[in-house]
């Protein structure tokens, strides 16, 4: 048996089970927009800022959501099988949304991969596509895909990013850690990963240079921006004329793009929302997310 196999919410959703939540959806009113973005959740592996993203899920909702990619590590999978009930909770999540009636668009990404496959299939509400274009309230045409396609280690040396991935994983790891030291001290949540990135030239460069390549793509197809994951690195801004937006990750900056009704578009920074929620409130911020 195979790890994807082992997933606890396929033999959920094979039964039927209603909303089996570890955690119970939040009541309340949330913030209504026209379109989210997430990517780069990697559940299956302890990196994975599951809580942050549950609180997240019960305190917005939208007419769309994409889903860009590596949403499940299968890589990780592969090598160590790790499913805690959190990471259930942001599936069937997830699979609710779709069946509230909200089009759940899932485009898998290098880590996911193995979802390719059921490229044009849906599976309980939720459409599996390799890529899509969506239209904003305002009119422009955004491409959206994960971009591991303009990865040129992925293409290159498909070896080499096996290695990055593990030297990632040992970041991650001192990330948890770190994390777990400032709750006990009643500090919100820091990223270590996403610090180091900014430090290191090398890392910088690439990305300045994988976002160039990107937007230049989408200009190529004749459309006015770029919605994309990947590396980890949220951002908004313009490149030659071409849009170019990432929504980040849930492991490092817990990020996500949405958009308005009217077609702006906004990064959402969810560590910082929670910290002002909770300021508002008179409750430290791990208090409320260790609940």
């Amino acid at each position: 048996m195979n790890a994807i196999t082992r997933l606890p919410f396929l033999g959920e959703m094979e039964q039927g089970i209603d909303d089996p939540f570890h955690i119970p959806e939040r009541a309340g009113q949330r913030r209504r927009y026209r379109t989210i973005w997430i990517s780069d959740i990697h559940l299956g592996t302890r990196g994975c800022n599951a809580k942050m993203l549950i609180d997240f899920l019960d305190s917005v909702d939208s007419d769309t959501i994409y889903l860009v990619g590596d949403i499940i590590d299968g890589w990780r999978l592969k090598r160590r099988f790790y499913w805690p009930q959190t990471h259930n909770d942001v599936v069937w999540r997830l699979m609710k949304r779709a069946k509230r009636g909200t089009r759940v668009v899932y485009i898998p990404g290098n880590h996911d991969e193995m979802f390719r496959q059921f490229t044009g299939m849906s599976f309980g509400g939720v459409e599996i596509r390799r890529k899509a274009i969506h239209q904003t309230a305002d009119g422009r045409k955004l491409l959206v895909l994960h971009g591991d396609e303009f990865d040129t280690i992925m293409l290159a040396h498909r070896w080499l990013a096996f290695v990055g991935d593990a030297a990632y994983t040992t970041l991650m790891r001192l990330n948890v850690v770190v994390n777990a030291v400032r709750q006990r001290m009643g500090l919100p949540y820091w990223s270590l990963s996403k610090m180091a990135k900014h430090k290191v030239k090398n890392a910088v460069s690439f990305i300045s240079r994988f976002e160039e390549v990107v937007a230049h793509e989408a200009g190529s197809r004749g459309v006015d921006g770029v919605v994309c994951g990947h590396i980890h690195n949220a951002e908004m801004r313009e490149i030659d004329g071409i849009e170019y937006y990432n929504d980040g990750d849930w492991v490092e900056g817990c990020t996500a793009l949405v958009e308005h009704d009217d077609g702006q578009m906004q990064v959402l920074h969810w560590a910082d929302e929670i910290a002002k929620r909770t300021a508002a409130e008179g409750v430290q911020p791990s208090a409320r997310m260790a609940a």
